[in-house]
């Protein structure tokens, strides 16, 4: 039986709430990350300089529509602003997987619970809900950073795509491909809920 396809849909943690992500939420972005040349570093699209330019890549991410993808927004519970973006994409139903990726956050939230509660939601609704077997990531080769932030989720390093996808500075960037299985996400959940349990 295949595994059921993700619609929009609200999670929340004890730190921050996924909700799907709309236009509205463009102010709260760009006071968070826009204009940021490091935050949006290793992302596919060329640092957006005004609320103008966000809300355009807003739109072409939604513009993909939620049978292909599905965009939350990250929003801080303590202060109610969204803090950043993640999304469910390459979404295959009868073959039971989906991918997390497109993923930003401001720097105020970086090395906080924000990303770590941000994965347990969306695997815990991929494995759990939506009955998924698999779960993939992928990211530059030379974003170490990104890199050891899934590694230490307990996803397994599978390889390398040489030459995969033209950078928005007309360089080229290999893609380097994570993966968790339906049998390996208990560990990997107990792990992630003794982590933010901890801070």
């Amino acid at each position: 039986m295949p595994a059921k396809t993700p619609a929009p849909t609200v999670l929340q943690g004890r730190h921050i709430r996924l909700e799907p992500l709309t236009p509205l939420h463009v102010p709260g972005l760009f006071a968070a990350g826009g204009g940021d040349e490091e935050v949006w570093r290793w992302l596919p699209v060329s640092t957006p300089r005004t609320e103008a330019e966000l809300r355009a890549v807003v739109d072409g991410l939604l513009a993909a529509g939620p049978a292909e993808q599905i965009a939350f927004a990250v929003v801080d519970l303590a202060s109610g602003r969204a803090v950043g973006w993640t999304t469910y994409l390459d979404i295959a139903p009868v073959d039971e997987r989906l991918e997390i990726g497109w993923t930003w956050y401001g720097r105020a939230v970086w090395r906080t619970a924000a990303n770590s509660e941000a994965k347990l939601l969306l695997l815990t609704h991929a494995f759990e809900d939506l009955g998924m077997g698999r779960v993939q990531w992928k990211t530059d080769h030379l974003n170490t950073r990104s890199q050891n932030a899934i590694a230490r989720l307990g996803a397994q390093r599978e390889g390398v795509l040489r030459r995969h996808r033209l950078r928005p500075d007309g360089s080229w960037r290999d893609s380097v491909y994570f993966s968790m299985l339906a049998a390996e996400w208990p560990e990997a959940k107990a792990r992630l809920t003794d982590r933010l349990a901890k801070g």
